[in-house]
């Protein structure tokens, strides 16, 4: 999965955000163990995991402040 845009993000409905959240935690949990094991290949994505994980989290929250 390549680094998401913000506008794609702002796309996505709040339930699509929680789930991609899900998703990239996963995918980050796993690449920490491949990282563990010697078997992690492109260690340049364990970064953009975490951030692709704060730029949807910072969306969603500026989405639910506008709603309030």
């Amino acid at each position: 999965m390549a680094q998401m845009k913000t506008a794609d993000i702002r796309a996505m409905s709040p339930d699509q955000m929680d789930d991609a959240v899900v998703n990239l935690k996963k995918e980050r949990f796993n690449l920490r163990f491949q990282r563990a094991t010697g078997q992690l290949e492109n260690t340049s994505r364990l970064r953009e995991a975490r951030r692709d994980i704060a730029r949807i989290k910072t969306v969603a929250a500026q989405v639910r402040a506008k709603k309030k």
